[in-house]
């Protein structure tokens, strides 16, 4: 993969009507995929080093992002999906590599600002489900 650059990391939100829109001014975006390991290690493991068990353990997806919403609607719909709890349709847009559509829950969405700047907000989401992947 070539260098890319970093706005090109986009999260978008499905808007309730078969539409994905880029949620806010993210200005730092960073995407995770982590699964959980289960150690099959026993007496009979060759030199006692650590076996793990092969297509186990729970994966999931975590996505966190920063930024200022650029407008009322994009504020709305990520307020919306968070105080209902939902966990609505999210795609993650990744340069050059694909796109990852699933349930995310927002798991934190916090609000910061000083006096003379803007308001910024950080957000946090984790999978709530099994995501597709497409390739571009």
């Amino acid at each position: 993969m070539a260098s890319q650059k970093g706005k090109d990391l986009l999260l978008k939100l499905d808007d309730g009507n078969a539409a994905f829109v880029t949620v806010a001014g993210l200005r730092a975006r960073r995407i995770a995929f982590n699964t959980q390991t289960i150690d099959a290690t026993d007496s009979q493991s060759a030199g006692q080093w650590r076996e793990l068990l092969a297509g186990s353990g729970i994966r999931r997806v975590s996505v966190s992002g920063s930024g200022i919403f650029k407008d009322a609607p994009s504020d709305a719909i990520v307020r919306q999906a968070f105080f209902e709890g939902a966990s609505p349709q999210w795609q993650l847009v990744i340069p050059d590599f694909g796109i990852v559509t699933g349930a995310f829950q927002i798991t934190s969405l916090e609000y910061s600002g000083t006096h003379d700047g803007e308001l910024a907000f950080q957000i946090a989401l984790e999978s709530a489900g099994q995501p597709s992947f497409g390739a571009v």
